[in-house]
């Protein structure tokens, strides 16, 4: 979560640009299966079955790419920057992982050697894609407008945080879910802003403790999803949280049930945490305040956590309810879900060719992306394919 006066510390700005010819292989970059091709042929290559055509038994298979570079480079000027695995995400979230990995990887392939995407190396060995002026002038072509983000991609430090906000995003945007991103929700915002006004710089304000200190902050996701009970807040950790970082999180916990700047009432907080280490110190954060929140005596407004299961917690808030003979009565009643969950970074790593024995779990025929959705919610609906449908500016 961000207060107003977050800066995060960028790491070195080292990064090799590869032109866009040069086909050097990285873990997102492996031999692709024929296109449109979503299942293991093995199978009808032995038997003499015929072989399914996916997605080009109904789309011709020009019509079906130029959809695809579409969709892609429109994702591009909107993100700026992105890597291979939000195209999958993007277009082919209804296939399996490797499917939904392998026509990504050809798409990227076609559309760095037509030179509408450059192709980066960042200092942690994260290969990314910017949108040359070629790649403008193919949306503007179109009908879309856009702007090169090249000159973007090659100033940018270390963009990992960025581009898994960005993951997340879209991995809500496939379940059919409207989503947005930290930058796009401050565009909300301001969206309406006077000359005169102050721009509104979060989504909730909150009051912390920490080190016998308190503080009054607005606080805003790393990205958010809108849904029909409320807002889903999400939290990228990929570092360690201090003592003022974790004292935000707690109020941010205790807020649930809260209405935000955006008028909807906050839901579900999910906290993505990079490594092992980040993801237990979280959930001692967390195992902490359901002890301090026990302690408080029964009131108007109380928040308590209460752990449901490892990595899941409910938030119970104490509410006045009217009875039939015109007395009140204090009540417990379900504010919300936290969820830690662990950043799929294992997915980007995985290469199609079998090296590296990465694990695919996490994709949409799980209960894992955007979040796992606690029991006594609707499980997710699978993706449709976004390519069927007549394609438009988003």
């Amino acid at each position: 979560m961000k207060n107003t006066h977050d800066d995060r510390p960028g790491a070195s700005r080292d990064r090799t640009h590869i032109s866009p010819g040069t086909e050097t292989h990285c873990p997102s970059d492996a031999e692709p299966l024929a296109p449109g091709v979503e299942h293991d042929l093995s199978a009808g290559q032995t038997s003499g079955c015929p072989v399914p055509r996916g997605l080009t038994a109904r789309v011709g298979t020009l019509a079906l790419q130029d959809r695809i570079w579409n969709r892609s480079l429109l994702l591009v000027d909107r993100f700026r920057v992105i890597r291979t695995i939000d195209i999958a995400v993007h277009c082919f979230a209804e296939r399996p992982f490797k499917a939904a990995l392998s026509a990504a990887q050809r798409a990227v392939r076609g559309m760095v050697k037509a030179q509408l995407l450059a192709r980066y190396r960042t200092d942690r060995f994260m290969t990314v894609y910017g949108l040359t002026q070629q790649g403008v002038q193919w949306l503007e072509d179109r009908g879309f407008e856009a702007s090169a983000s090249v000159r973007r991609v090659t100033d940018m430090t270390n963009p990992e945080h960025r581009l898994w906000s960005q993951f997340l995003t879209l991995c809500a945007e496939a379940r059919g879910l409207q989503a947005m991103t930290e930058q796009e929700l401050l565009l909300v915002l301001n969206r309406d802003m006077k000359p005169e006004q102050s721009p509104v710089q979060g989504l909730l304000h909150v009051t912390t403790r920490s080190a016998g200190k308190r503080q009054h902050l607005t606080l805003r996701p790393d990205a958010l999803t809108l849904e029909s009970d409320g807002i889903t807040w999400f939290e990228v950790d990929r570092s360690a949280r201090g003592s003022d970082r974790a004292a935000s999180l707690r109020a941010l916990v205790l807020s649930m049930g809260a209405k935000t700047t955006l008028g909807q009432s906050l839901r579900r907080v999910v906290v993505f945490s990079r490594t092992s280490r980040i993801h237990q110190r979280v959930l001692a954060t967390l195992d902490g305040l359901v002890k301090d929140s026990a302690t408080v005596g029964l009131m108007e407004g109380r928040r308590q956590l209460k752990l449901v299961e490892t990595g899941c917690y409910e938030v119970h808030q104490t509410v006045e309810v009217k009875l039939r003979d015109g007395r009140s009565q204090l009540q417990d009643r379900l504010a919300g879900h936290v969820i830690v969950q662990e950043l799929p970074v294992w997915l980007p790593k995985v290469r199609l060719d079998g090296r590296g024995d990465w694990s695919m779990r996490g994709w949409f025929n799980e209960n894992y992306l955007p979040y796992k959705r606690p029991v006594v919610m609707p499980p997710w609906q699978r993706p449709g394919s976004p390519l069927l449908i007549t394609l438009d500016t988003g």
